[in-house]
C-alpha cells in the first residue's frame, strides 16, 4: 500500500470513528464527565501540557536559528526537534480553519454564555461560523500533541511507549473535563498525527538522505 492510500484508509477510518461518535458517544460521555468528572480540578491541569509546547517550539526554534546564523553543525535531533515546531505550527493553522468550516459548539458553556450541550441543549456543527461560541471541533490540543509526538513517533521509534503517555493525558483531561466531545479528540488527533508523519516523510526523504547520497557519489567517483 503506497503513502496515498495508507492516509486515506485512516482517513476512512477517522472519519466513521467521528460519525458514530458523533451519533452515539459524544452526548453520553458529555453528560456523564459533567455529572462525575469535571469537579475533579487535576483533569483540567492534563491539556496543559499542549499549551506548554507552542512556548517549548519558540526555543527550540531560536536556538536551531543560532546554529544556523553562526554556522554550526545542527545535529540530527534538533532537526527533528525543529520539525515538531513545524508540525505544530503546520497542524495549529489547519486545525483554525476547520474550526471555522465546521462550527461546532461546545459540550459547557465556558465563556460570553456560548451555547453549548449542558446547558442549553445545542448540538450540532454550525458551518462556516466564527467565533469562539463554534469552535469545538476539531480539538486543537489533542491536534498539538498528536503534531509533536507523531514526528517523534516515526523518527524515534524505539520510544513510542513514552509518546503515548503525554497523548493519553491530554485526552484523559479533555474528556474528563468535558472540554471537548469524543469526536472532536478523534478529528484533532488524526490531523496532528498526520500532519507530523507526513512531515517526516517529507524531511527523510529530501533533506536526510541528502547528506548520504552525496557520500555514496564521492565513494563511486573514488
Amino acid at each position: 500500500m503506497n503513502r496515498l492510500n495508507t492516509w486515506l484508509s485512516c482517513f476512512a477510518a477517522a472519519t466513521v470513528a467521528v460519525v458514530i461518535a458523533y451519533l452515539w458517544i459524544d452526548r453520553p460521555t458529555a453528560f456523564f464527565a459533567h455529572d462525575h468528572w469535571a469537579q475533579i480540578k487535576f483533569f483540567g491541569k492534563l491539556p496543559l501540557i499542549s499549551e506548554s509546547l507552542f512556548p517549548i517550539a519558540a526555543v527550540i526554534f531560536l536556538t536551531v536559528a543560532a546554529k544556523v546564523l553562526l554556522n554550526q553543525t545542527v545535529s540530527k535531533w534538533h532537526g527533528y526537534l525543529f520539525l515538531c515546531g513545524l508540525s505544530l505550527v503546520v497542524a495549529e493553522t489547519i486545525k483554525e480553519q476547520l474550526k471555522y468550516v465546521f462550527g461546532r459548539t461546545w459540550p459547557e458553556t465556558w465563556t460570553n454564555n456560548n451555547p453549548s450541550l449542558i446547558h442549553d441543549n445545542v448540538y450540532g456543527f454550525n458551518f462556516f461560523h466564527s467565533g469562539q461560541a463554534y469552535s469545538s471541533f476539531p480539538s486543537g490540543h489533542t491536534n498539538a500533541i498528536c503534531a509533536v509526538m507523531a514526528v517523534l513517533w516515526f523518527a524515534y521509534p524505539r520510544y513510542r511507549p513514552l509518546y503515548i503517555v503525554p497523548v493519553a493525558a491530554v485526552i484523559a483531561g479533555l474528556v474528563g473535563a468535558d472540554f471537548h466531545f469524543v469526536s472532536d479528540i478523534i478529528a484533532g488527533g488524526f490531523i496532528g498525527a498526520s500532519t507530523g508523519w507526513i512531515l517526516v516523510i517529507f524531511w527523510q526523504t529530501y533533506f536526510s538522505a541528502a547528506p548520504a547520497a552525496k557520500s555514496a557519489k564521492k565513494v563511486r567517483k573514488k
